[in-house]
């Protein structure tokens, strides 16, 4: 496998700063977690091990919008702040560096973008060279099949594995197979962001049994990297006082955002929202707010339609002014400040039925609309996944021809 893009070496990340949205130093790189090889695939590298607030937390790479000489730049998402906790089938960078590879020894690894269509970033080389005492002397760069046998611990761990490296929608559907060891197994494996991304893909009630067993501050970790319309809807599944405990374990922030959002009927424009749409204020340059829907860990239909509102850029904001696609954007030069290319101020009510919301999207072909209270503050938006999850049947996942009938 011919490498062709240049790799970055994991050694070299260790003690760089890790920047938030804003630029500012918020922690330190120690590590690098990998995910043992599949049959078929490379490694991958799934994120980072950093100290903040003398913490280990896990930050997928996902939500890493740069790495340079400066540091790792975060691309202003939520990053779980709970302890990192290493999980079957991963392997610390480190836990390679001076493990024996041939004729000589492990110093480096080597992580590039993957360029297989899975997306993320995989192992793509080793550097191995000879021990001197307490000195390196590189010898070679080659490619990490060469040593596959670092990558695969074997045994239940590579079954693991081989799940993890699905895609989330595949893996829902595998979790319904697998008896409640299996389940349990696979829910301790996973990092809380794939947790998160794989309970999205499933039914409420499947998603009830699937977090059965776990700690109430695990389960509580999950769901705030949940997207604030499905954490919502995990939430309204379960008892009052369950819920309560839940949300009393989340950031003050976070919780408060999902209360708000379960104060809304399920079946209105309310219950349908998320309260996290892409939102800028209007002096924002046109090059900025494309950049942020570069993003990575940006989902497809949130990045499709930017939500213009006076400050504050957050839930409930300051006056909603009115929305912009991001094809507008592309035409529109960059140093344009985004409240010259909005297009429209349409916006619902909270009240209004999922179903007149469905019938506003289709009649005037609409990829999502603003919802505003009283006070003309954005406190949501919906998109048209929203509206289609909500009135499918409740079963839809489980196979098309349950919809096809």
């Amino acid at each position: 496998m011919p490498v062709t893009a240049t790799p970055i070496f994991t050694s070299r990340l260790a003690g760089r700063r890790l920047l938030d949205g804003e630029g500012l130093s918020i922690g330190r790189v120690r590590d690098v977690v990998l995910l043992q090889a599949g049959a078929d695939d490379p490694p991958r590298a799934l994120g980072l091990v950093a100290t903040l607030q003398r913490r280990h937390i896990f930050v997928s790479l996902g939500r890493v919008a740069e790495m340079s000489v400066d540091g790792v730049s975060l691309d202003g998402s939520s990053v779980d702040l709970g302890r990192f906790s290493q999980r079957a089938g991963e392997i610390l960078a480190s836990d390679l560096y001076d493990r024996p590879a041939g004729a000589g020894f492990v110093l480096d690894v080597g992580i590039s973008p993957a360029e297989t269509g899975r997306g993320g970033w995989e192992v793509t080389v080793l550097a191995i060279g000879q021990r001197r005492g307490l000195r390196r002397q590189p010898g070679a760069i080659v490619p990490w099949y060469e040593h596959r046998e670092l990558f695969d611990s074997g045994g239940v761990s590579n079954e693991i594995a081989g799940l993890r490296d699905m895609h989330p929608t595949d893996l829902a559907g595998v979790v319904e197979s697998l008896p409640a060891a299996g389940r349990r197994q696979l829910a301790d494996a996973l990092q809380d962001s794939e947790l998160a991304d794989v309970l999205q893909e499933m039914p409420e009630q499947d998603q009830v049994r699937f977090l059965a067993g776990l700690g109430a501050d695990r389960i509580a970790d999950v769901v705030e990297q949940m997207e604030p319309d499905d954490a919502v809807d995990l939430l309204a599944e379960l008892p009052a006082g369950e819920r309560g405990q839940l949300l009393a374990a989340m950031p003050t922030n976070r919780a408060a955002d999902l209360r708000r959002l379960l104060s809304y009927d399920a079946t209105t424009a309310g219950g349908l929202m998320t309260s996290q749409p892409l939102i800028v204020t209007p002096e924002t340059p046109v090059a900025e707010v494309l950049a942020r829907i570069r993003q990575p860990a940006r989902a497809v239909t949130e990045a499709a339609q930017i939500y213009v509102c006076e400050p504050p850029a957050v839930t409930p904001t300051g006056r909603y002014l009115g929305t912009v696609g991001f094809q507008r954007l592309l035409r529109e030069p960059p140093a344009v400040q985004v409240g010259h290319c909005i297009e429209g101020s349409g916006f619902v009510r909270p009240v209004l039925s999922a179903r007149d919301v469905a019938t506003l999207l289709a009649a005037f072909n609409l990829v999502g609309v603003a919802v505003c209270d009283e006070a003309g503050r954005l406190v949501g938006a919906i998109t048209v996944d929203d509206v289609l999850d909500r009135l499918l049947p409740a079963d839809w996942r489980k196979g098309g021809e349950k919809v096809a009938d």
